[in-house]
């Protein structure tokens, strides 16, 4: 790349202070500060406040990292839906050990999220894609999601077919392959922007008698 361009990168940078992190005023439970947190990013004007990073590693250790739509918080667990066929349904499946990362830049804010994933009930999956649009149901049947295809006419015309099919349909039932996944957080980690890089950054670890708290240097 040509030099100039590398130099208006380095000269990218903003400065931050629009709130703290206080260890006398958090809550015990992180679950607790992320709902209040999901809370203000939907209030605020980012366009899509319940966007995470979803990272998952392959048989070798390789990681692979896409963004996903976070649904629901039930029970300490963060909910999405996606393909059981899809490549992070599969590195699920051999090594639930997941990462996901939120980030706010008009709040300031970033949460990472360490924790155990798995699949959600049928019943929980049921529900959601229920309340799916009806052309969002369809294109669940018809994308054979992360797998090699022809070209976008295949998946157009596999729309149209599947479109055909339900037409009449009362309910579109779910594909046998799509559902949720839970991740179980096991550690939590909540950044705020400081002023002079001097960023607050708190750390909660699962523990056998609840969570504990830390904070980190920035």
């Amino acid at each position: 790349m040509p030099d100039g361009r590398h130099k208006e990168l380095d000269r990218i940078r903003r400065e931050y202070g629009r709130g703290v992190l206080d260890e006398s005023k958090i809550p015990a439970d992180p679950l607790l500060l992320f709902h209040t947190w999901v809370e203000d990013a939907t209030r605020s004007e980012n366009p899509d406040p319940t966007a995470m990073t979803l990272s998952t590693v392959d048989r070798r250790g390789s990681p692979s990292s896409r963004i996903v739509l976070l649904k629901e918080i039930r029970e300490e667990k963060l909910i999405f839906f996606t393909s059981h066929k899809s490549r992070k349904a599969k590195e699920i499946g051999r090594n639930p050990r997941v990462a996901a990362h939120f980030f706010w830049p008009d709040l300031e804010r970033q949460v990472k999220i360490a924790g155990i994933a798995g699949p959600l009930e049928d019943a929980g999956s049921d529900l959601y894609f229920s309340s799916r649009p009806f052309e969002s149901q369809i294109s669940a049947w018809a994308s054979p999601q992360s797998e090699v295809v022809p070209g976008r006419e295949f998946l157009e015309g596999e729309y149209r077919k599947y479109l055909e099919k339900f037409k009449e349909a009362e309910k579109v039932p779910r594909p046998a392959h799509w559902g949720g996944f839970f991740i179980s957080p096991r550690r939590m980690e909540f950044w705020q922007g400081g002023a002079h890089r001097l960023h607050d950054r708190i750390e909660y670890s699962r523990e056998q008698k609840g969570w504990r708290f830390v904070r980190l240097a920035p």
